[in-house]
This record gives structure tokens, sequence and C-alpha cells, in this order.
């Protein structure tokens, strides 16, 4: 990331703080909001020799209002908030040129959401063979957090995005999720 310029990240509902630890090897400073106590002072333990990453318990609300990022990541944590006004926030978060990656859950509703459902549905415990091969006894931490069923479709989603990150390109993934990536002008007044 700071080879692309994003040298102050926020991870926004960074639970553990496994992408801060990614991101940290990139970005000259990451500050991680979570909401959840729990996940917030295990972050906060892991990170607690590195100065370069701030972790808040706090959920995006709390964030330094003041403070402009040169990327914001969220990953299963936009659907857990008012996605209109949330969006319209994220983007004024952003420092001229930054970028916004979101990964999402979407609410099902149609034929294709069904047959990528069903494909998903397949390939799921495949994928969790292959990431967790031995069998475990209890749920890693960051399968811990409080989690939301997502209220919003995809065109919902797309819709939202259109008015509020012009630009922004979303795209259909497995595993009932999706990617949403905008980059704010360069230009920003």
């Amino acid at each position: 990331m700071a080879g692309s310029g994003a040298h102050h990240v926020l991870d926004v509902g960074c639970g553990a703080g496994n992408l801060v630890a990614l991101l940290r090897r990139r970005a000259v400073t990451v500050t991680g909001l979570e909401p959840d106590p729990g996940m917030a002072r295990a972050a906060a333990a892991r990170f607690a020799d590195d100065a370069s990453v701030t972790i808040v318990e706090a959920g995006f609300a709390g964030r330094d209002p003041q403070r402009r990022f040169d990327a914001i990541t969220l990953v299963a944590v936009l659907h857990h908030l008012p996605l209109l006004p949330t969006l319209r926030e994220l983007r004024g978060c952003l420092a001229p040129g930054g970028r916004l990656v979101v990964v999402g859950c979407y609410r099902e509703a149609g034929r294709v959401d069904l047959l990528v459902s069903l494909l998903s549905v397949f390939l799921n415990p495949v994928m969790g063979l292959v990431k967790h091969p031995k069998r475990a006894t209890t749920l890693p931490l960051q399968m811990t957090a409080p989690t939301a069923d997502p209220q919003e479709t995809l065109g919902v989603i797309r819709a939202a995005a259109a008015q509020e990150l012009p630009g922004a390109r979303i795209r259909r993934r497995l595993f009932w999720r999706y990617s949403l990536v905008y980059d704010a002008p360069a230009d920003l007044a």
C-alpha cells in the first residue's frame, strides 16, 4: 500500500486485527476501529509494541472526524451500519486520491444470487478444509465477534454506491460477499 501512496490506513471493524497486521506491512500507520470490547482488547494487546498501530475501542462514529486516510477498509462490516450515511461519511474520510475497499455481505434476492449461493454452499466446506485442515476444538477469536444478517440486496448497495461514491466498482463474489472499490478524486477540496 505504501507503494501506491496509502501511508495512513483506517480499518473499520478490525476485529482481532488480522487485516491490520497485513496492512501494517505496507502502511506507515494503521488505525483500527473495533466496537466490541473483547475484540478491541485483543487487537490492542496484539499491537501493544507497535507505535504505528492504534486500536480504538469504538465504532465508525467514534473515529476522529477531522482525520483523513489514504485508504479505508471494511470487511464484513458495512451491513452493520446505515448504508447511505456511512458511504457518504466514508467518502469524507478519504484523503485526496484515497481508496476505499469494502468486502461486504448482501441479502440474496433473485435467481443470480440463488445460483451463486448454491455454488457457495458446495465450495464453502471445501474452502474450510483447504484453509483449516486440522479440526478445531474452539472457534478462532476473530470468529466470535458479533454478527448480523445483511438487510440490503446487491442492487440496493449498487444504487447507494452510485449515489454516494460515483465511479465505485462493485463485483459479486462467492460466499455471499461483494467487493466495492472507490478511488477518491485526487483534487478533493
